[in-house]
């Protein structure tokens, strides 16, 4: 069954856990982007449960044009996020390439019991939310030069977040189910852990986090490509109940980079699990939903 990253048993008490991601800059500054890769490739060891051991740099860079200093600067940014987390760079592999990309192929380690996957929630569980949504429609306006400041410190230090406080919490509080939120949204995403866990969910509008300006962009037509595709493939599964504006149907379909943990917990753990949350620094945890029951993946989005 698909999962967020492939696990192999080593023996009885221990299992690999292991992953790969690398995409294209989505912020000017080189280190910063270099962290922001390394968050999210680390990203899906910590949905699993998992505790990264080792990664390897993946790198593609045009070097004659923009100079090695510049590759520097996003290796170290990679390279600091790694050993944030407690595991190591062991080397990696580079090639030419017109476009900057860079990103981290990421082995982990967990005992097999301990395994958390996206097909385990079950009918009353809760679903919280980790980060705040919005990080593709504000990287979009980024690129236009739209942010202030203000706005544009929230989206570098959302995307470099590490998610291993939100894992360390869910393994304490119980957690049924977890997937982490990146290129296919919340949507996409919640659809993966519905769909696997065999049940229908349904999720608040009112209760989503959202990054500073990302509705507002969002009106504005601020909307990257990947948020029409995700909506088009998922427009079948989805159904929706009251008053959802376009602005916050766009952010629920917005692709994110290095997104929040999405966890799955019962009902009767919830106050646990946002108390070790916020013990761990993640000051926004929210409760945006619930497993109605056993389902074929349908997801009802409730507006006002």
């Amino acid at each position: 069954m698909p999962d967020d990253a492939g696990v192999f048993r080593l023996r009885p008490d221990l299992a690999l856990v292991q992953t790969v991601d690398f995409f294209t800059p989505v912020v000017d500054d080189p280190y910063l982007f270099g962290q922001v890769a390394a968050a999210n490739a680390l990203s899906d060891i910590y949905a699993m449960g998992a505790t990264p051991l080792t990664a390897l740099n993946l790198v593609a860079f045009p070097s004659c044009t923009l100079g090695t200093e510049v590759l520097s600067e996003i290796l170290r940014g990679g390279c600091d996020k790694v050993a944030e987390a407690g595991a190591v760079v062991l080397g990696g592999h580079s090639v030419e390439d017109d476009e900057p990309k860079y990103g981290l192929a990421v082995t982990g380690v967990i005992h097999p019991d301990e395994l958390i996957t996206n097909h385990g929630a079950q009918g009353g569980d809760l679903l919280v939310l980790t980060k705040p949504l919005g990080t593709g429609i504000l990287v979009t306006a980024l690129k236009g030069g739209l942010l202030g400041p203000a706005e544009e410190e929230a989206l570098g230090e959302t995307m470099a977040a590490l998610n291993a406080g939100a894992a360390r919490a869910m393994r304490e509080a119980g957690a049924t189910a977890c997937t982490d939120i990146t290129g296919f949204g919340l949507l996409g995403h919640l659809r993966e852990m519905a769909f696997n866990s065999g049940v229908d969910v349904e999720i608040e509008v009112a209760a989503l986090p959202l990054l500073p300006r990302a509705r507002e962009f969002a009106a504005q037509g601020m909307v990257p490509a990947g948020a029409y595709r995700n909506r088009e493939h998922l427009a079948p599964y989805v159904e929706i109940v009251g008053e959802v504006t376009a602005a916050d149907q766009d952010l629920l379909y917005d692709p994110q980079t290095s997104g929040g943990l999405l966890i799955a917990v019962p009902e009767e753990r919830k106050d646990e699990l946002l108390s070790a949350l916020r013990r761990e620094g993640i000051s926004r945890p929210r409760v945006i939903g619930r497993v109605i029951g056993s389902g074929s993946g349908k997801i009802t989005i409730r507006g006002i």
